[in-house]
C-alpha cells in the first residue's frame, strides 16, 4: 500500500469522525482511537520510498508556515538587483525571541496557482543571487541566518541556464562557506540536488524526520542507473537519503521528530521541537569567536565522506 493510499484511508476515517454528533462521546472517542491506531500502523517504520512520498505530499507544511510560526516581524525583501524577483525564495529580516535574524527559505506553493507563481519551489539564478544579497547584508549587520530548504532541485529551464544557474549556485556555496555570521539550515521536506545544497552550507543542519536530502531525485537516479525511472522506489532504498541515513553519515546534526502523520498533521509540535534546537544552538554559535566559528564550519564539511 502506498503512502497516498494510507493517507486516503485516514482522511475517510476523519470524515466519519466529523459526521459523529459531539454529544455521542462514546462513538466519537472510539473513532478517534481508531484513527490514532491507523496512524501508528501506517507511519511507523516507513520504507525509504514512503518517506520520499511523504516529503512530497501537498498536505505537508511549507516554508511560509514555519516562518509564521517561528518568527515575528518578518519583513520580506525582493529581487536580486540584477535581473528580477524569484518567488520560490522567500527571504527577509525577522525577529526570533526578540533577536534580529535573516531568514532565507525555499518556498513551495499551497495550491496549483501558488505553485505556478513559485515555480514549484525550483529556484532560478535570480533567487540564489537574492539569497547571496541577503546573506551579505546579514554578515554586515551581524545577524544570524536561518535557511529553510524545500526544493526538488534548481530550475532546469533554458532561461535559467542563460542567466547562469550553475554560477549562481557555486557563488552561494562560496559565499556561505565564508560568512562571518552563524548559519543554521532546516531541511523541512525535499532537499534536491545542488538546488538544496546552495542553502545548506551551515554551522548546524536540522532535518525533519520525514524529509529527504540527496544529490538528485530517485527518478533521476533510476533513469541513469537502471535506464528506467519507474524503478524510483528501488533507487530510493539504495540512495539512503532519509534523515536517519544522513544522521548516521554525520551529514546532518539533528533529526527533528515529527508527529504521526507527518509534520503537517500537527505543525505546532514540529515547531516546538525546532524552537528547542534553535534556543540551544543560536546562543552557542553567536557566542563563538568568529575565527573558531569559521574553522569549525570548514572542518565540518571536510569530515563529510571520510571513511
Amino acid at each position: 500500500m502506498t503512502i497516498a493510499e494510507k493517507e486516503n484511508i485516514i482522511k475517510e476515517q476523519q470524515l466519519i469522525l466529523r459526521k459523529i454528533p459531539p454529544e455521542d462521546t462514546r462513538r466519537y472517542n472510539r473513532q478517534k482511537i481508531k484513527i490514532e491506531k491507523l496512524k501508528k500502523q501506517f507511519y511507523t517504520n516507513l520504507d525509504r520510498w514512503d518517506i520520499v512520498c511523504l516529503a512530497r505530499s501537498p498536505q505537508r507544511a511549507k516554508a511560509q508556515d514555519y516562518i509564521s510560526a517561528l518568527f515575528s516581524d518578518f519583513y520580506p525583501f525582493c529581487g536580486d538587483r540584477c535581473f528580477g524577483e524569484d518567488r520560490s525564495i522567500t527571504a527577509g529580516i525577522a525577529r526570533y525571541n526578540g533577536r534580529p535574524v535573516t531568514v532565507i527559505a525555499q518556498s513551495k506553493g499551497t495550491d496549483l496557482a501558488d505553485n505556478l507563481k513559485k515555480n514549484f519551489g525550483m529556484v532560478s539564478p535570480e533567487g540564489y543571487r537574492k539569497a547571496i544579497r541577503l546573506a551579505k547584508q546579514a554578515e554586515k549587520f551581524s545577524r544570524p541566518i536561518i535557511t529553510i530548504v524545500d526544493t526538488p532541485g534548481a530550475y532546469p529551464g533554458k532561461g535559467a541556464e542563460e542567466r547562469g544557474r550553475a554560477q549562481a549556485i557555486a557563488q552561494c556555496l562560496y559565499t556561505f562557506s565564508n560568512l562571518k555570521t552563524p548559519v543554521i539550515c532546516i531541511v523541512i521536506s525535499e532537499g534536491g540536488s545542488g538546488g538544496a545544497l546552495a542553502l545548506s552550507v551551515a554551522d548546524r543542519i536540522y532535518m525533519l524526520e520525514n524529509a529527504v536530502y540527496s544529490i538528485l531525485s530517485p527518478e533521476g537516479f533510476a533513469s541513469i542507473l537502471y535506464k528506467d525511472e519507474t524503478l524510483a522506489p528501488k533507487a530510493a532504498r539504495q540512495m539512503k537519503m532519509t534523515a536517519a541515513d544522513l544522521y548516521q553519515k554525520h551529514i546532518i546534526d539533528e533529526i527533528v521528530k515529527e508527529p504521526l502523520g507527518g509534520a503537517g498533521a500537527n505543525i505546532d509540535v514540529t515547531v516546538r521541537r525546532i524552537r528547542n534546537l534553535l534556543n540551544r544552538d543560536l546562543p552557542l554559535l553567536t557566542g563563538k569567536k568568529m575565527k573558531n566559528l569559521l574553522e569549525e564550519r570548514y572542518e565540518k564539511y571536510r569530515r563529510i565522506g571520510v571513511m
